[in-house]
């Protein structure tokens, strides 16, 4: 990277956690100058405006996500252990530094930020087509029966694993998540087959 590319990228990992932990709204530029050690100058003068900086922060956030859980897809050898691979991700809070950039930005972003809810949207479609095709891949392996709707199973993961973060954080109790992934792992083992690669 050139050195202005550098200084770029360096402005968006110190500003990602604040932005993420405090919102798109509340983080000031003194916020990201403190963080960075760089003047107003030094600031605007590789990003046009805070809203640019929250649009770079959240794409540099969600990388992160997508990379951490296509690293856990990665490690399973078959769709069930794939999918409760990711499962454990969210179970075990392994999350990016202050939490989900999806559910964080989304909701902020709902009716005052269209263009970072469009980015959010596209990230949530990204997150559901990551389980489809773990799910798909397992009905053309004949692991998973091929009645299941790889399509409608992968909305309700996503929108039961966001919705459970929510809890989580609210209730500083890690219950609901629990509930939610034993509910989700026992619709999926309902439709696995009995073939061997159901059993790892």
């Amino acid at each position: 990277m050139t050195k202005a590319e550098q200084t770029k990228q360096f402005i968006i990992e110190k500003s990602a956690p604040i932005v993420n932990k405090k919102g798109m709204a509340a983080t000031s530029l003194t916020d990201i100058m403190d963080a960075t050690r760089l003047t107003k100058g030094g600031i605007y003068g590789n990003f046009g405006s805070k809203d640019d900086i929250c649009q770079a922060v959240f794409t540099h956030l969600s990388g992160q996500l997508a990379a951490l859980l296509d690293q856990r897809v990665s490690k399973g050898r078959s769709a069930k252990e794939k999918l409760y691979s990711v499962l454990s991700f969210y179970e075990g809070r392994e999350q990016v530094e202050g939490g989900c950039p999806l559910l964080n930005f989304g909701v902020e972003a709902d009716d005052t930020h269209p263009v970072v809810r469009d980015m959010v949207k596209r990230a949530i479609l990204n997150a559901e087509r990551r389980i489809a095709s773990v799910v798909q891949a397992g009905i053309t392996s004949g692991e998973v029966v091929a009645g299941l709707d790889a399509e409608a199973f992968s909305v309700k993961v996503v929108a039961l694993l966001e919705g459970a973060m929510l809890i989580r954080r609210v209730m500083r109790d890690n219950t609901q998540m629990r509930m939610v992934v034993a509910a989700i792992k026992s619709e999926f083992e309902r439709h696995l087959t009995a073939s061997p690669a159901s059993d790892s």
